[in-house]
């Protein structure tokens, strides 16, 4: 499927389809930016139905490698470290733009209001936007997205979660958007001290975003469980248990995830499983 931005899709899941159907990261990107915008501005104001594929189509580079064939990276091993990091974190923020846009279309038969929508494009939005600044300071090191391998271990609890909303928000955004406000602090410590003040400045807005992210991923977790009438700290921790591959793993920015809302007791109970 192809699609321009003047195109307006004729419902906000026929527009996630779009993207996850746009195998071009750039493309994605721009799509992302037009459609969340024309959601904004109601020049779509349908949700509509989706029926996602599986797997978001992906661009012809990078090679997709197993989790465990990939290079350790180092940021300080000169510009090749920074390369190495800024190449991960742009593959990253690519699959969240898909896993962003993947449960507006994936839950629409679960009766949701339309702050959920309106709550999940924006992530899909700023997703882009991270993209597009890790894209442009790669540039500046002559270098870019699909230069270097990736793994393919980020769409595996996508594939996992497909099934249930409580089991893709307690995940998606509470384990690894949470993960993200754990280790992204350390790396902007360690660009500074390398005196990479421009990676380090996207960086920051990167955890600035992300608190915000794994807050959504918090409130529609808890609104879910609402509906269900369970227990939403009980529910998280049986998910985490039955859904995600392997244990939590601290230290936890706990100044962090508190920003965000999500209650202390949840994930330090999770250790103790």
């Amino acid at each position: 499927m192809s699609q321009h931005a003047d195109d307006v899709p004729a419902t906000l899941a026929d527009a996630a389809i779009t993207v996850l159907e746009t195998p071009d990261a750039a493309a994605k990107c721009a799509l992302t930016t037009d459609f969340a915008a024309r959601w904004r501005y109601g020049d779509i104001v349908v949700v509509g139905d989706g029926t996602p594929g599986d797997r978001p189509r992906r661009p012809d580079s990078p090679k997709l490698l197993p989790p465990g064939e990939m290079p350790r990276r180092k940021i300080n091993r000169g510009t090749a470290g920074r390369i190495a990091q800024l190449h991960a974190l742009a593959h990253i923020e690519l699959n969240a733009i898909n896993l962003a846009w993947d449960i507006v279309a994936r839950f629409t038969d679960r009766e949701l209001p339309r702050s959920f929508y309106d709550d999940w494009v924006r992530v899909a939005d700023e997703e882009a936007r991270h993209f597009g600044l890790l894209s442009a300071r790669l540039a500046d090191f002559n270098a870019s997205y699909g230069d270097l391998a990736a793994h393919d271990g980020l769409w595996d609890s996508a594939i996992e979660t497909a099934h249930d909303l409580a089991a893709r928000l307690a995940i998606v955004p509470l384990v690894l958007e949470a993960r993200g406000l754990d280790v992204t602090p350390v790396m902007i410590e360690k660009l500074r001290m390398i005196d990479d003040e421009d990676t380090a400045a996207i960086l920051e807005i990167i955890f600035h975003d992300e608190i915000g992210h794994v807050e959504i991923g918090h409130r529609w977790f808890s609104f879910e469980c609402d509906r269900r009438g369970t227990d939403p700290a009980a529910l998280w921790n049986d998910l985490v248990k039955r859904h995600f591959r392997g244990p939590l793993k601290p230290p936890f920015n706990i100044e962090a995830r508190d920003a965000a809302g999500f209650p202390q007791d949840w994930y330090l109970a999770a250790l103790t499983r």
